[in-house]
């Protein structure tokens, strides 16, 4: 172990130059010789900053627009001699090799440039760093001698080290630059192995790499640990890029039920309002504004609302602000709040105000993953385009005009809704919802006995078929006037002859929408 080591020469090549100018400056201080290349060198000689170009070091010019220029052995030879072993001492001084003592280097942008919504692969291709972490690895592999930097927030703690112990720099400093120099390099290979991925359906190996946002309090429970991660790549229309405007910090249940929320309320182009509890909708609405979306929604289940996540898909207004300030409400996300609805919600010192930034779509970025024991379930989400026209009806009576768009309505609401799910929907709005049950006939009798007299005259989307026809008998025995679902059972006309024989309308999509 190499206690402390001197800094004599560094290499400083950095694509983020953010406080790099502040750092060659501390360098300087200490008599240190730095390399550079390209736009850094640029950057640092325009700030009054002496630097010898690596090209100039190696007598090697820079080619290929950029692409070679420190892959030479002057500097790995220099980076990499064991400073614990003369034969490795000896050999570099017969190459007339000096040794590197500290390694400055962040990677082009890859992350960045995959987030663009535009990016081409040759664009991608061209921000993938080949010298950057050839000398990063480099010096974390021989950090008993080298110290490697990657992230300008270590810059100060460096020169401070430095002053302290006379242009040194400790083992510890030193490990602990290693192990995120490593920490960077992974990461960064991860975004791009995962990147070329997405050009395949399902990988045989499958790399991603999520960045910490924060710390929640706790997990679902309070002895749980949880935190909050960004995945490489995601883009600014991802729930993760969305800004928290007002309240105290969100929790890991708050987030889950964020992202339910707001991909309910995506589904739909006029003012609508989802409300979310526990991973479930217990209200969803459109309506003639956002404030009365709001309304309808509260309304279907007014007991269940109190402390829910609101999703709007439009800026919200004070006539909708002052509609949801009038009970405890986690949560509200919306492309954005004006003045007067700020004023009213930042009163309540609890809620928390999350701004889409116009963004009025969800993203479905990647897979839909899922955790099991040991391994992860991977899967395409749950976002086809459905076309009522597509449809089947199967019965004898056919819908009437508002039973079709109420129909459109809730079928879109059952995707979002945990199975078995059946969704009572009366003018445009959820008046009953019966959510994860293990038997359809109870999550029938559920949604029932939560609108009450509502449901009378309503019509009920299933998610997916009803296997036996005491579903549907319950659905009309509780009000039901139409019933819209996959249909595929084999038991089919049997379902078809108990909807004829009850005089209502059936219609099959094809389609069935499981959310375990």
């Amino acid at each position: 172990m190499v206690d402390k080591i001197k800094i004599k020469r560094a290499i400083v090549s950095v694509s983020d130059k953010t406080g790099v100018v502040e750092f060659a400056r501390g360098l300087k201080s200490f008599d240190v010789e730095i390399l550079s290349t390209g736009g850094t060198a640029k950057v640092l000689r325009d700030a009054g900053i002496d630097v010898v170009e690596v090209s100039d070091y190696t007598g090697f010019p820079e080619m290929m627009e950029g692409r070679l220029k420190t892959l030479h052995p002057k500097i790995s030879g220099g980076i990499l001699a064991d400073r614990r072993k003369e034969e490795h001492m000896r050999q570099i001084e017969e190459a007339g090799i000096e040794p590197i003592d500290l390694v400055c280097v962040n990677l082009y942008p890859f992350a960045a440039t995959i987030a663009k919504p535009d990016v081409t692969l040759d664009e991608a291709i061209e921000n993938i760093d080949i010298g950057g972490p050839t000398m990063i690895r480099a010096a974390a592999k021989n950090f008993e001698g080298v110290a490697v930097v990657v992230d300008s927030s270590w810059y100060a703690r460096i020169i401070d080290e430095m002053q302290a112990n006379d242009g040194a720099i400790s083992w510890d400093t030193r490990f602990a630059l290693c192990r995120e120099a490593f920490k960077h390099t992974a990461q960064y290979d991860s975004t791009i192995a995962q990147y070329l991925a997405a050009k395949d359906e399902f990988p045989e190996v499958l790399t991603y790499t999520f960045e910490k946002i924060m710390d929640t309090r706790y997990g679902e429970n309070p002895h749980q640990k949880a935190a909050y991660y960004r995945q490489a790549g995601a883009p600014s229309d991802a729930l993760v890029n969305f800004r928290q405007v007002h309240g105290k910090e969100l929790s890991y249940n708050n987030i889950l039920d964020m992202d339910s929320a707001w991909g309910l309320v995506c589904e739909f182009d006029d003012p609508a309002c989802a409300i979310i509890k526990h991973n479930n909708p217990c209200g969803c609405a459109i309506g003639l504004d956002l404030a009365d979306a709001y309304q309808k929604a509260y309304e279907s289940d007014t007991v269940s609302a109190f402390g829910g996540i609101v999703a709007l898909n439009q800026m919200v207004d004070k006539a909708t602000a002052e509609k949801i300030a009038q009970i405890f409400i986690e949560v509200v996300i919306a492309p954005g709040f004006d003045q007067e609805a700020l004023d009213v919600l930042t009163k309540k010192a609890d809620i928390r105000l999350i701004d889409t930034g116009g963004v009025t779509s969800k993203s479905y970025f990647g897979r839909d993953l899922r955790r099991v024991d040991g391994g992860i379930l991977v899967q395409g989400f749950d976002n086809i385009e459905e076309p009522a026209a597509n449809w089947r009806v199967v019965s004898e009576a056919h819908p009437t005009e508002g039973q079709w768009k109420d129909m459109a309505f809730a079928w879109k609401v059952a995707k979002h809704v945990k199975s078995n799910a059946i969704i009572y929907v009366k003018d445009q709005a959820t008046v009953g919802i019966g959510a994860g049950q293990m038997s359809r006939v109870d999550s029938t009798w559920l949604g029932a006995r939560k609108g009450g007299d509502k449901v009378k005259g309503a019509v009920v989307a299933s998610d997916a078929f009803f296997p036996f026809r005491d579903g549907l008998d319950a659905a009309v025995e509780a009000g039901a006037a139409c019933i819209v679902e996959p249909g595929g059972s084999i038991r089919d006309d049997e379902v078809i002859a108990a909807a004829n024989e009850h005089g209502i309308p059936l219609v099959f999509t094809g389609k069935r929408h499981f959310r375990h």
